[in-house]
């Protein structure tokens, strides 16, 4: 496969006119933090940036509240709005755990184009079903094919054209129109927290902010089952981790995708672990305090954020809100899904 370039600024602005009118441009709000916010949760072990302990004031780009549920629409709108039709003509397809398939299905619905998605075995049913029920044809593959897959970018049989989830330079410059957005409404920003699965997020969102406001601090969160970023960044190298599958779902490998080292090395300014007790806490404090609704990954952030809190303006990307009812209700009541 082919090297991915870092998105333009030209891109990315020309990614958001396109995308003008058909997803949201999600707000940023103020989460009221609490002064035994900080200290409830375990610290976050940080492994590749050290940095003085300040108590922030902490902001939440809410991209939950996208039509899908996830940022996934502005990458996959992006892919599909500046593609030729003439390469549309087969159909489109895509190896996703769920967001990027209902984000593609939902585009492609709109298009009259046809859609198939290649997703784990272990993928969530509650993101499963909204694909199907957005048109999709849906092909289930044991979890290891699945990320062969992702890190090839080829299936055989599969008809139609590719839209990778994540390392597609369409999707960068869709996923750095967040980062023109949290710029234009926070402009005393310093440090942005971005969930890390496959690095389109961050990679996107630290391309945009790095060509506006170099100074602003880009790091990526991962979960401890699956954090193959911050070992690679501390070893300065790609390296192997073991992964565990667990309720943050669609998020992390137990390696870094090879097109998206030299992309993730350069952009982002470190990374951050949190524990899974973490993420359930501020999916927890997301509900009940602000009535936000995020999934596993989409709460990365705001946990490492409480847990280690540093910086003075820092902004959590909630990505995503697609969690099944049956896990949010047990981390409600304490429990771990």
């Amino acid at each position: 496969m082919t090297t991915l370039n870092v998105p333009t600024r030209e891109a990315i602005q020309s990614a958001r006119q396109r995308l003008a009118g058909t997803i949201l441009r999600t707000p940023l709000v103020r989460f009221e933090a609490r002064s035994n916010d900080f200290s409830r949760l375990e610290k976050v072990t940080t492994e590749v940036v050290t940095t003085t302990v300040t108590t922030p004031e902490i902001y939440l780009k809410l991209e939950s509240l996208q039509p899908t549920g996830s940022f996934k629409v502005r990458g996959a709108g992006n892919a599909l709005l500046s593609a030729e039709l003439s390469k549309l003509k087969d159909g489109v397809w895509t190896a996703s755990a769920g967001n990027m398939g209902q984000a593609l299905a939902w585009y492609a619905q709109r298009l009259g184009v046809a859609c198939t998605v290649i997703v784990p075995d272990d993928a969530p049913q509650v993101k499963v079903k909204a694909i199907e029920r957005l048109g999709a044809q849906i092909v289930k593959v044991p979890f290891a094919e699945y990320q062969s897959i992702q890190r090839e970018g080829r299936s055989p049989g599969m008809r139609g054209s590719l839209i990778h989830p994540f390392a597609d330079e369409a999707v960068l410059a869709g996923n750095g129109t967040i980062g023109l957005e949290i710029l234009e409404d926070l402009p005393d920003v310093d440090t942005v927290l971005v969930p890390y699965g496959g690095g389109g997020l961050s990679c996107g969102i630290a391309a945009a902010i790095r060509a506006s406001k170099p100074g602003v601090r880009v790091e990526a969160v991962e979960v401890a089952t699956a954090a193959p970023l911050t070992r690679s960044l501390a070893a300065g190298k790609p390296v192997q981790v073991p992964y565990q599958s667990s309720f943050v779902s669609g998020m992390g490998a137990p390696f870094v995708f090879p097109r998206m080292w030299p992309l993730a090395s350069h952009l982002l300014d470190g990374s951050r672990i949190v524990e899974l007790t973490q993420v359930a806490e501020a999916i927890r404090l997301l509900a009940e305090r602000h009535h936000i609704i995020a999934e596993g990954a989409g709460a990365v952030a705001l946990a490492a954020a409480l847990a280690q809190p540093t910086g003075r303006n820092v902004v959590c990307v909630i990505s995503g809100g697609n969690i099944a009812s049956d896990r949010l209700i047990k981390i409600l009541q304490g429990e771990l899904p």
